[in-house]
């Protein structure tokens, strides 16, 4: 981008469990893009982005919450999410919900083709080499299902955790099995969920990491309730937070200083 050329404008989709349990992570992201040298947009009228009913089976109402996100970002450049399964949801399963529909299948794609993820974002848009963030302690991180599996993200995480002065990064084993959450199916199947996470927080305490990082809220939440119940200390942050240096905020759960 050079002088002559006007900012990428973004549109900040800040999802509904940011907006309602953690803003932090939404101002964390926002930062994070100026700082990448964009224009961040916030459409105050935007709701969710329709998984949960998708997910459910209800086309109907997905449909319906589809048409208002895709009218209210689609004319920003770039439309981004703190978050791997909402980031998911609008880039990939959108389009399976207008195919073949006249009006809004090639509207849907433009719209769909310039959804990112945030950190990937970051380093495979915008090509941020590193970030201005310090952090004096280790961290652990753990790949979500719909950030790795639907959109790759992975490395890149990983390569702007390694631009943080001071921060140590402890990889936990098998980082990239299920947390537990998936959405509706901790409730469909609490006891199969339970049983996956007491897993994941067994092999989160092994690494000794004073922090947990990952991209999306559902996930943190349900690792951080589990590490509550178990009596951890073990912090619990969306990686969003660490990356722009924005951790005065209560963790979302423990306290490892």
């Amino acid at each position: 981008m050079t002088a002559s050329q006007p900012a990428p404008r973004v549109g900040l989709f800040a999802t509904c469990l940011v907006d309602l349990f953690r803003p932090s992570v939404g101002f964390s992201a926002a930062k994070l893009i100026e700082d990448a040298g964009c224009a961040v947009h916030v459409p105050m009228a935007q709701t969710c982005c329709g998984q949960p009913a998708y997910n459910s089976g209800d086309r109907k109402d997905a449909r319906a919450l589809a048409i208002q996100v895709i009218e209210l970002f689609e004319d920003y450049d770039y439309v981004v999410a703190p978050s791997g399964s909402c980031a998911a949801m609008l880039k990939h399963h959108y389009p399976e919900l207008f195919k073949g529909d006249v009006k809004w299948e090639e509207r849907c794609r433009r719209f769909s083709d310039k959804v990112f993820e945030l950190v990937s974002f970051l380093t495979d848009v915008m090509f941020v080499p590193g970030v201005d963030a310090t952090f004096d302690g280790s961290v652990t991180y753990h790949d979500s299902c719909s950030g790795l599996r639907e959109l790759g993200v992975q490395k890149q995480p990983r390569k702007l955790l390694a631009t943080v002065e001071g921060l140590e990064l402890r990889e936990m084993a098998g980082s990239d099995v299920c947390c537990g959450f998936g959405g509706t199916f901790c409730v469909k199947y609490s006891d199969i969920s339970g049983t996956i996470v007491s897993k994941k927080t067994a092999t989160i305490t092994e690494t000794g990491a004073d922090m947990l990082l990952a991209g999306d809220m559902g996930c943190l939440m349900n690792m951080a309730g589990k590490l509550k119940r178990e009596g951890s200390t073990i912090e619990v942050r969306h990686v969003a937070e660490v990356l722009a240096g924005m951790t005065d905020s209560k963790p979302i759960a423990g306290s490892a200083k």
